[in-house]
């Protein structure tokens, strides 16, 4: 099944989507579900939907498919990822494999410029993601 090129318009459709993507476990697919997607709408889209599984498909697919394109529109996934349900559930239950993966996203990050984002929101959000 193909990726929409727009936004997903509600929970659902979003769910039914990322379900595809990580049964399949396409990072390109997952990495275009997010250029498409207003990051202020993470929280929303992802209800209390939001698992580790899902969390690291959105990881590995910022890290290899947008951080270097658009450092800015990582930062604010990342950002948005934070305010969803279950964070901080799911952030503590990532394995120590896991959380180096988002690791080197920060890394990443941090070597890029971006208007988006300083050096310092990247150090305050790494704080909230608990590296």
């Amino acid at each position: 099944e193909k990726l929409r090129a727009s936004q997903p318009p509600n929970p659902y459709d979003f769910g039914q989507i990322i379900n595809a993507v990580n049964a399949s476990k396409d990072k390109a697919a997952c990495g275009d579900l997010l250029k498409v997607t207003d990051p202020k709408t993470l929280p929303v889209l992802l209800s209390n939907k939001l698992e580790g599984e899902i969390l690291l498909i959105f990881i590995q697919s910022l890290e290899h498919y947008i951080a270097e394109k658009d450092p800015g529109l990582a930062y604010q996934h990342l950002f948005y990822l934070s305010k969803a349900e279950r964070f901080k559930v799911v952030l503590a239950l990532l394995s120590k494999n896991e959380k180096e993966e988002v690791w080197q996203l920060f890394d990443l990050l941090s070597e890029s410029q971006s208007d988006e984002y300083s050096l310092e929101d990247l150090e305050r959000l790494k704080k909230v993601y608990e590296l």
